[in-house]
């Protein structure tokens, strides 16, 4: 049989039942339209998330107190275990690969002025705190080298802190309350909005020491490194290791890679898509179960057709072919229009709602369209089978 003839038998019955060709096919490109989509916004928010907590880098280490491993000690040793200190990043910023180290202490109390107030995020951090995760001033600067146990008390606003309180007043050098402590204002921070949930426009930044105090902690709530990109992290965490070892005696500090962060982060993600996906997939098996019935009814009303070709020595093998080319087809020109359905909709989306992220990566398009096409390849296997199985004579007879 020759390349047309074959075509025009695997597509004259899709033409010829052009409504019932037009609902299966719907019910597959439903299927294609929902996984699209939804994949989309699974890998717009992956990349976004992933950007958002990549933007200050990935050469940053953190040092957290405690160990996040147990080695079959005593409970008794839990209380031998020391409480990061301001020593402790004094003195793993002597290391020589080590471009920047900030202390920090995070907690939560009232800013006010002489009119004002507002409850706020408070970030006890040093000097080198713009360094580590690049915060730039809009006015002032950012707080000096001091004393580390007893600096002096300038305080930094966030850009949204600012306007609450100061509206649009030149806050340097007036005086605000934090906790309840005077405190003299040096510097604004530049607006960098919310980055995974975290306002860091609507903080306020104070000395380590001063925030320690404020919230009456012994000890840090981390350490964060940062070091040459052009270092090994290997050698840099066995460096940390050893100078805090030495320190404390013992393993009792847990340090984080932000590419362990970002590794974490990333295959939480990966689930996330795959489950939206795995959700889209539910309508792709009810589309599969419409190609499967379609062409059952297509065998039942092709049978005589069916012993004419196999009376005129048409093999088997043709028969299975022209039956599955048929389901393919069906399940190709629904997976395009699902295509079409899914793409446009992820991008309309992206264009109502400016805040979600939404990324449509040519992969998933291509994956899409072979998964319809398999879909038309499975489902048509039996119809197709049990068509190419007809024997030719008792085709013949029924009309």
């Amino acid at each position: 049989m020759n390349t047309p003839d074959f075509i025009q038998l695997t597509t004259g019955s899709i033409f010829a039942h052009r409504m019932r060709s037009f609902l299966t096919a719907l019910g597959i490109s439903i299927g294609i339209a929902a996984v699209v989509l939804l994949t989309s916004i699974g890998e717009g928010l992956h990349q976004y998330v992933m950007s958002e907590f990549s933007q200050f880098g990935t050469n940053i280490i953190k040092v957290q107190p405690g160990t996040s491993q147990t080695h079959g000690a005593n409970v008794a040793a839990l209380s031998t275990v020391r409480p990061l200190s301001l020593g402790d990043a004094g003195a793993l910023e002597k290391i020589p690969s080590i471009t920047a180290v900030d202390a920090v202490i995070q907690g939560n109390a009232e800013v006010e002025t002489h009119q004002r107030q507002r409850r706020t995020t408070i970030y006890g951090v040093g000097p080198k705190f713009p360094i580590v995760y690049d915060i730039k001033t809009s006015a002032g600067s950012f707080l000096p080298e001091d004393n580390q146990v007893s600096p002096r008390p300038y305080v930094v606003l966030g850009s949204k802190v600012r306007d609450e309180l100061f509206e649009n007043q030149n806050p340097l050098g007036k005086r605000v309350r934090v906790g309840g402590q005077r405190y003299r204002v040096i510097g604004v921070t530049e607006s960098k909005g919310q980055i995974l949930g975290i306002d860091l426009d609507d903080a306020v930044y104070i000395p380590t020491a001063r925030a320690m105090d404020l919230f009456n902690r012994e000890g840090l709530m981390e350490i964060n490194v940062k070091y040459r990109e052009s270092a090994s992290v290997d050698e840099v965490l066995a460096s940390l290791k050893r100078n805090l070892i030495a320190r404390h005696g013992s393993e009792d500090f847990t340090l984080v890679t932000q590419e362990q962060m970002l590794e974490v982060l990333s295959s939480v993600l990966n689930v996330l898509t795959f489950a939206v996906g795995a959700l889209g997939g539910i309508s792709l098996f009810v589309g599969a179960i419409g190609v499967l019935t379609i062409m059952t009814i297509a065998v039942n009303e092709r049978v005589s057709e069916i012993g004419l070709l196999r009376a005129l020595g048409a093999k088997k093998s043709l028969i299975l072919l022209i039956f599955l080319g048929e389901a393919m087809v069906l399940a190709s020109i629904g997976g395009f229009a699902g295509l079409i359905l899914g793409a446009g909709g992820a991008h309309l989306l992206g264009i109502l709602f400016t805040a979600l992220p939404v990324h449509t990566p040519w992969t998933f398009v291509l994956i899409a369209e072979l998964i319809a096409i398999l879909i038309g390849l499975i489902a048509g296997v039996l119809p197709a089978k049990r068509a190419a199985n007809l024997d030719p004579v008792d085709a013949l007879r029924t009309e």
